[in-house]
């Protein structure tokens, strides 16, 4: 039997947002998924290799090169593929490509970080970044919320501009302070190494959604936005001692493990979660492969059922 190579052309319209914040959910009342994760580097280019087993849900392994000079050359930054594994006999069943697994698992996080900590009156969404997790982060957070209202900042204005055109009601911002005052939603999703998001900007009640970050040197919001909010992630064992969003001011004695008051597993159970609608939530999106690993289960299901 051949083995399927699934790609975004086909798979994208089988797909629905907010039904895969329910298969994560449901993912994470499951057995806890065994991990590993694999990071090798030459100077700033990465392979990133991410690997997860679900009792019940399979094995996959998703392999990742960012090579951040490839854009000056006209090539994608990102470039990789997933490989799902059933189960019982432990045979490949799929082959999916990166960009479709990766799209929908990090939008999909971040929608799940929101559905449990954000405000449920929440409307006013400020996207800081304009690339392709962007993109998805206006679909996925359309989809959950009605009357979404997204504004997008970018370091390069024009970059806004040309995201916002392809979405009707978009507006772009050029003062940063502002837009992140006026949002009640705040989602990151750049490469940067140094924070851009001030806690000094923070007003009652927002929620952050921390994306970008993925090394131990990278971080998006300062030491200031970390102590003003209530800190939750996705996954303890892909953030805690990996991110430099938390392992950065963790190791300068500005927050500690136990100032991360739950992961999903905490969330889901309603263990924790936001308490009060003035508080500042912060949620930061690892991005594990147990995420990937249930996105890629939900992507192949819905492909089987469409070819029967």
């Amino acid at each position: 039997m051949s083995i399927p190579y699934l790609t975004a052309a086909e798979c994208d319209p089988l797909m629905d947002w907010v039904a895969l914040t329910d298969a994560m959910i449901a993912g994470h009342r499951m057995a806890p998924a065994d991990l590993r994760d694999v990071l090798l580097a030459r100077g700033d280019d990465r392979l990133l290799s991410r690997a997860a087993w679900i009792d019940g849900l399979g094995v996959g392994v998703k392999s990742v090169t960012v090579f951040p000079g490839n854009p000056a050359a006209g090539r994608p930054s990102i470039h990789g593929a997933m490989l799902v594994f059933d189960d019982t006999t432990g045979q490949v069943e799929a082959v999916i490509d990166n960009a479709l697994v990766t799209r929908w698992k990090t939008a999909g996080d971040s929608l799940l970080g929101a559905r449990r900590l954000a405000r449920k009156d929440a409307k006013r969404l400020l996207i800081v970044g304009a690339g392709t997790v962007a993109a998805s982060l206006i679909e996925a957070y359309g989809a959950l919320i009605e009357g979404l209202d997204v504004t997008v900042w970018a370091r390069r204005p024009e970059q806004a501009e040309a995201l916002a055109a392809r979405y009707p009601g978009t507006r772009t911002a050029t003062d940063l302070e502002a837009a992140v005052k006026a949002a009640e939603i705040v989602a990151t999703c750049t490469m940067a190494r140094t924070p851009i998001l001030r806690g000094g900007w923070l007003q009652p009640g927002q929620h952050l959604d921390l994306i970008g970050a993925f090394t131990p040197e990278m971080r998006e919001a300062d030491d200031d936005a970390l102590t003003r909010s209530r800190i939750f992630v996705d996954s303890r064992a892909t953030t805690v001692g990996h991110i430099g969003e938390l392992t950065i001011p963790m190791a300068a004695g500005v927050i500690g493990e136990a100032d991360v008051l739950g992961d999903f597993h905490d969330l889901v159970t309603e263990q924790a979660g936001r308490r009060s609608d003035e508080e500042i939530t912060l949620f930061k999106n690892g991005g594990g492969a147990h995420l990937d690993l249930m996105t890629a289960r939900m992507i192949l299901t819905r492909w089987q059922a469409a070819q029967a």
